[in-house]
């Protein structure tokens, strides 16, 4: 029997996920555009209620999916099932070449520039930095879902307690210096600051890949989900705040590394100093969640036979989908070695804004379907859906618009999956059809020559029920 994948995710782990996902290394920088687009306090405060709001809305929609169909590959899943398998591989595809391994190439980068601040590196020593996290995160991960899951929890609760230390620290000196609202906030401003916002709220998604190695997934993968986002965007509030608490408005506006700058208004160098192995340290659990959960879709299409037989195998001592967890990690690798990571991901990253509203439209369509249940339902349904949906296309329309040859350029690389899924599903369906033709032929061959024997007619039924090596499905 194959070995599978083994259930040892809990509440507290895939929660931790949720979380050490969503804070890696943006929130200690994303400020900065937010309040470039909006500058004011009320402005800033409202754009991160909103995004943290519709990323809860995003993440309750994911929950009734996951408690639907709590199967190993989450989104992937999720889209196959509600629209086509087209439309499944699609977001594998763009996930495996640009956006998930892009991310993680990025976060990567983010580690070793900070590692930088603490021992001098030059930038080849930026980028081995950025690898070895690549590669450290990805054997943990390689030698069991267990080991791999308690490093992410470890690093969440290290990364949350950093955090509110830091916001104790600065609402304790800090004094509100901040000027009000400036007149009314521009609509397209607004919403430029909402994509930026949004952008530090990424991933929420992602602990839905790893549903067949958590236990009880339909109950365990909705409350990680509500229970993380609801957390996060409590901690965003707070850290935000404390921000403006001790930072004038003009200095928020042009600060590339707002924590740091906040430490240092407060407790100088050596406080500052701190910050660096904050964002060491979020940044790695950040990286950590993302890397065990890619492989997981990748496995599902090997299932599906939508990429190589190979790609699906299961480990048989660890039990983790060890052949996927390497091309992960040598593919992200190249991305931070060649330094392509930055130009693929600024094009392609907002294109998961089109998955994500195709998610909240094919959950609206699940409840019309007879026989449809879910152990979790999202909340204010049809509304939250709906108003998803609206702001995942105003997401798209507003990149589209502010650069058109860019985001075209992201869009073309994500299309482009759509020939490749075509012909690589005629030739598994001209491999299997050659096969059965084979099969038939054989049994017709021993039938009229009476010298087979019902051992061999076994043999060949065992072999055709495995597969024969060929893509699953």
């Amino acid at each position: 029997m194959a070995p599978r994948l083994e259930r040892s995710i809990g509440l507290l782990q895939a929660t931790a996920m949720v979380v050490g996902t969503i804070v890696g290394a943006s929130i200690f920088v994303q400020p900065s555009e937010v309040s470039r687009a909006v500058p004011s306090l009320a402005g800033m405060l409202l754009v991160w209620l909103a995004a943290g709001a519709l990323t809860w809305f995003g993440a309750s929609i994911c929950a009734e999916l996951s408690s639907a169909m709590p199967r190993t590959g989450g989104v992937y899943v999720f889209l196959r099932e509600m629209f086509s398998p087209a439309c499944g591989f699609l977001w594998g595809w763009a996930m495996f070449w640009s956006m998930h391994s892009g991310i993680i190439a990025a976060i990567a980068m983010v580690f070793g520039r900070y590692a930088a601040t603490i021992v001098p590196l030059g930038d080849l020593g930026v980028r081995l930095v950025a690898v070895a996290g690549i590669l450290v995160l990805s054997a943990i991960n390689y030698v069991g879902v267990r080991p791999g899951s308690a490093v992410q929890t470890g690093l969440t609760i290290a990364k949350i307690a950093a955090i509110a230390v830091l916001v104790v620290i600065l609402f304790g000196v800090g004094t509100l210096r901040a000027p009000a609202a400036a007149g009314a906030i521009e609509t397209r401003s607004f919403l430029r600051a909402l994509v930026a916002g949004l952008f530090a709220f990424g991933g929420w998604h992602m602990v839905t890949y790893a549903a067949e190695e958590t236990r009880d997934p339909e109950r365990t993968i909705p409350r990680a989900l509500m229970l993380g986002t609801a957390f996060v965007v409590v901690i965003y509030l707070a850290l935000n705040a404390a921000y403006l608490l001790v930072l004038p408005l003009d200095r928020v506006l042009t600060s590339t590394h707002i924590a740091f700058d906040a430490m240092s208004a407060t407790g100088g160098p050596a406080a500052a100093s701190a910050i660096s192995v904050l964002v060491l340290i979020s940044a790695f659990g950040g990286m950590s969640g993302i890397v065990l959960s890619g492989p997981r879709v990748y496995y599902a299409m090997a299932e599906d036979g939508l990429l190589f037989s190979s790609m699906g195998l299961v480990h048989p001592r660890f039990r983790t989908p060890y052949v996927a967890v390497i091309a992960q990690a040598i593919w992200s690798s190249v991305l931070v070695s060649t330094g392509t990571y930055g130009a693929i991901v600024s094009r392609v990253v907002y294109t998961e804004w089109i998955f994500f509203g195709a998610l909240a439209l094919g959950t609206m369509r699940l409840r019309r379907r007879p026989g449809y249940a879910a152990a979790f339902r999202a909340w204010g349904f049809p509304i939250v859906p709906a108003v998803f949906a609206l702001v995942c296309l105003a997401i798209v329309a507003n990149q589209v618009v502010s650069d058109p040859w860019e985001s075209l350029t992201g869009l073309g690389l994500v299309l482009a999956g759509l020939p490749i899924y075509y012909l690589w599903r005629r030739s598994v369906l001209d491999t299997r059809e050659r096969r059965a033709g084979g099969s038939s032929e054989r049994e017709c061959a021993s039938e009229t020559s009476g010298g087979g024997s019902p051992r061999a007619l076994e043999n060949d039924a065992s072999v055709s029920a495995s597969g024969g090596g060929a893509p699953r499905s």
